[in-house]
């Protein structure tokens, strides 16, 4: 710690010593702000975590969307500075992290010295959290709110004498009330990749979390849809978390693997890995029920967003918007609109301009979740209900 302090001082950057410790690029550490994902572990007393630092700044959300899209629980920050609050990121993060399956969630209330450590300010900020988790559906009674001053390291492991009047648990105790989530182990096999690496002495490396079923050393795996849209098998050799040698791997597990028989080149970040006799399935069409949050002006039939799903980020065209829904109720408004803008739920009709691994809500809903973005904001968000398999 003393030497990214002093690190963060020749940079101009005192303070930021604590984001050093995740912000390992060397752009991130001039600039000031998290731009990729990195995973770190610890231990509490109740459980064992791997760590997302997930960016905030909005350059760089296709980035917290991968990390999203990993989580199971989710701390969200909000600055407690007078003038902060809730602010366009925070929505968006909300609203993503609800999509993406992120089903717990704690809120941190920080820069409560900045703030004075006034209680009315933190009810005002949790006041006005509680309405937007409310809107996106979290239900705020299961969120616990915890005001920190995470600088001078008030309410994170130590309680702060600083704030008499807040009673609960400080944020490391409130991380063991979290529920463990069950693993879909009964499920097939699926690994998104996140990265592939090339390390000396052992080969090819991809890394990636384990979504659904269980990866055991010398299983006959494929991955797809790799390079040319028919996969590519191999056999696992090694499975390592956090530097530690593994038999086998299950849901929520960030590994990193060697496989026998897969070059460098063959896979890349978006393929999805499962068991031969469960390939994941590579669409070439599908059909998905959507919720337009953010859209400048109307969704019409042509429309060729970013979709953003598990890894995998590819555009996809608009064939046909199938009908639109009330978004509380579900019951049809209009068959077969010209449009559909914000606020509106909808099933459409979508086409990838490349092959692309997604699987049905009903079969794996881990694999059915994505954002839609376009020019740096999230513009709808939805998940797939049906699909065309590549033959």
């Amino acid at each position: 710690m003393r030497k990214l302090k002093e690190k963060a001082e020749q940079l101009g950057k005192g303070g930021f010593e604590f984001a050093f410790v995740m912000d390992n690029l060397k752009e991130e550490q001039e600039r000031g702000v998290t731009i990729d994902l990195s995973h770190k572990k610890f231990d509490t007393a109740k459980y064992y975590f791997t760590i997302i630092d997930a960016p905030g700044h909005r350059d760089f959300v296709k980035n917290m969307i991968t990390g999203a899209s990993q989580a199971d629980a989710g701390v969200l920050v909000v600055s407690a500075n007078p003038g902060d609050g809730v602010q366009a990121q925070t929505k968006e993060h909300v609203f993503l992290a609800r999509t993406l399956g992120v089903g717990q969630l704690i809120v941190a209330v920080n820069k409560m010295d900045m703030a004075k450590y006034d209680q009315k300010r933190f009810e005002a900020v949790k006041a006005e959290v509680t309405m937007l988790l409310k809107s996106v559906g979290f239900k705020p009674d299961l969120v616990t709110f915890v005001p920190v001053a995470s600088l001078h390291g008030e309410n994170i492991v130590k309680k702060s004498a600083n704030m008499p009047w807040y009673a609960g648990t400080t944020l490391l105790e409130t991380l063991d009330t979290l529920k463990e989530p069950e693993k879909p182990v009964n499920l097939p096999l699926r690994l998104p990749i996140q990265d592939v690496y090339n390390i000396t002495g052992i080969g090819v490396v991809p890394v990636g979390r384990v979504e659904t079923g269980r990866m055991k050393l010398g299983d006959k795996i494929i991955v797809m849809p790799a390079r040319d849209g028919k996969g590519i098998q191999g056999e696992v050799k090694t499975i390592e978390m956090h530097h530690e040698q593994m038999t086998e791997a299950e849901p929520g597990d960030n590994i990193g693997f060697n496989v026998r028989g897969i070059g460098k080149k063959d896979i890349a970040r978006g393929d999805v890995l499962g068991h031969l006799d469960s390939v994941p399935t590579v669409a070439t069409e599908f059909t998905a029920q959507i919720i337009v949050l953010n859209h400048p002006s109307v969704i019409t039939i042509g429309y060729t967003p970013v979709f953003h799903i598990h890894t995998a980020q590819v555009a996809c065209t608009v064939t046909e918007i199938v009908r639109k829904l009330n978004p509380a109720t579900g019951e049809t408004l209009a068959e077969k609109p010209d449009f559909i803008k914000n606020g509106d739920a909808a099933i459409i009709k979508i086409k990838p301009t490349a092959p692309l691994a997604i699987e049905k809500q009903k079969d794996i809903p881990q694999m059915a979740r994505f954002a839609i973005r376009d020019s740096g904001s999230t513009v709808a968000a939805g998940m797939c209900i049906d699909l065309v398999k590549k033959v």
